[in-house]
């Protein structure tokens, strides 16, 4: 019996010993092998979060070439739009300038319209006066030994004999003309007589043709006794 307890008492202490020895190898294997996943874990992790980053990175990169792009873009739109604005401003002005010019031609036609019924109106008082000093030609030639003769450039000549009792057939001259202000002028006088402006601006006044006509032959008589 004590040789039993004995035995049992050895093996049981050979059991310890090997359970001991199974169990620390266990433990070892175990954490070995926990150590070599976190190790397997730790790099599949540290790869992928790199791959992560460098993905991060190439996408920075694309957002900064976007943004540089927009950038561009803006600053084009941008230039765009101030020559927009320019060719604009311009095509207001031209525009305005052919506006003020339009209306400048307008005014010039109005203004030329003006002056040609001003002129038809003159031409046509002109034509009257002539007409009338047409009509007395006749009895001016017959009582006062007075010829009148149209000449070039709308002139009217007066030419009185019977001035100068020495030569009866010696010629008077006076002439006449309506200048574009339809007013009776004096041209040319011959001879000269010291009164003739004053004879031209009483017919302006009077319009009394047949006085002005008498007062030249008179202002004649006159100087062939000096």
């Amino acid at each position: 019996a004590e040789d039993e307890v004995t035995l049992f008492e050895r093996d049981m202490k050979d059991f310890w010993i090997q359970f001991k020895i199974s169990y620390g190898t266990e433990q070892n294997n175990q954490t070995s092998a926990l150590r070599d996943l976190c190790k397997e874990t730790l790099e599949a992790l540290t790869e992928k979060w790199s791959k992560k980053l460098k993905e991060e990175d190439v996408m920075i990169d694309k957002i900064h070439e976007y943004n540089n792009e927009i950038l561009q873009q803006s600053k084009y739109i941008a230039e765009k739009e101030e020559q927009l604005t320019e060719i604009r401003s311009k095509l207001n002005q031209e525009q305005e300038q052919q506006k003020n010019l339009t209306d400048s031609i307008e005014e010039l036609k109005q203004e030329l319209m003006k002056k040609m019924e001003i002129k038809s109106s003159k031409n046509k008082a002109a034509k009257e006066k002539l007409e009338q000093v047409s009509k007395i030609k006749t009895l001016f030639k017959e009582h006062l030994a007075l010829e009148m003769r149209r000449i070039p450039d709308e002139q009217l000549q007066f030419i009185f004999r019977h001035i100068d009792h020495k030569d009866p057939d010696k010629p008077y001259v006076c002439t006449l003309s309506i200048n574009e202000q339809g007013d009776y002028e004096v041209t040319s006088c011959t001879p000269p007589l010291d009164c003739i402006a004053e004879l031209q601006l009483k017919l302006r006044e009077t319009n009394n043709f047949s006085a002005f006509v008498a007062n030249i032959r008179k202002a004649f008589t006159a100087l062939s006794y000096k």
